[in-house]
């Protein structure tokens, strides 16, 4: 299902054209033609994006915001108005708006600024602090590495290469990409320094353990998982 947004226009020409293009990119629309309906609607918390016409009836778009962010919500909000002046705009804007259309508008700007406001509140995800394949565990904040409840202590350059391919479990690395992404190498040092890193790193993570999560993949580069 596509974000909710709400529309608070009171004519209705100018309502339908919003809905119906906003509906046609697969958004959810609800609409309120009047400021106490629109401010009943707002208050709910469940959209993505309020468009909110200036001038409604029983309570005009600025009284809506200013009692929307008065109760606590958040919303983005696009303020819609005829009234088009570099002082209307600063009004709407201090007032608690996140952005300033005025009429006529054109339906493509309309969708590009909501589209932009959505991706603005959505949260960015949580990085990872934990780094899992089958038993073992690697902690990037703790910087410790344990199998099976065992802490296997590593070399800073041994964590660097671990954390990498546990980043890309169950995905064969080539030589080239882990002296890029572990060495900062953009050109091959005619070394055998990652063989000689990942033989040690093999030793410590799969001695005694099972299954070996270390493979060398002959001709390719390496891969860390649990199956062959």
């Amino acid at each position: 299902m596509g974000h909710k947004i709400l529309v608070v226009e009171d004519d209705d020409a100018t309502a339908k054209y919003i809905v119906k293009g906003l509906a046609e990119e697969g958004f959810v629309v609800d609409r309120a033609d009047n400021g106490r309906d629109g401010l009943f609607h707002a208050t709910d918390g469940s959209y993505a994006c309020i468009v909110l016409d200036r001038m409604l009836p029983g309570l005009d778009g600025m009284a809506v915001l200013g009692a929307m962010r008065s109760a606590g919500v958040e919303t983005p909000v696009i303020v819609l108005s005829a009234l088009g002046s570099a002082e209307d705009r600063i009004e709407g804007l201090t007032s608690g708006s996140d952005d300033y259309l005025g009429k006529p508008f054109a339906f493509a700007e309309l969708l590009a600024r909501i589209r932009l406001l959505i991706r603005r509140g959505t949260p960015a995800a949580a990085p990872e602090t934990v780094l899992r394949c089958d038993d073992l565990e690697m902690d990037l904040l703790a910087r410790r590495v344990r199998r099976a409840g065992r802490t296997i202590e590593l070399q800073p350059r041994e964590f660097r290469l671990l954390e990498f391919l546990l980043r890309h479990v169950d995905q064969v690395v080539s030589r080239t990409m882990l002296l890029e992404g572990v060495w900062d190498y953009h050109f091959d040092p005619g070394t055998n320094v990652v063989d000689v890193h990942l033989s040690r790193l093999r030793k410590k993570v799969d001695e005694g353990a099972v299954p070996p999560l270390l493979h060398t993949v002959r001709g390719a580069g390496y891969r860390l998982g649990a199956a062959p």
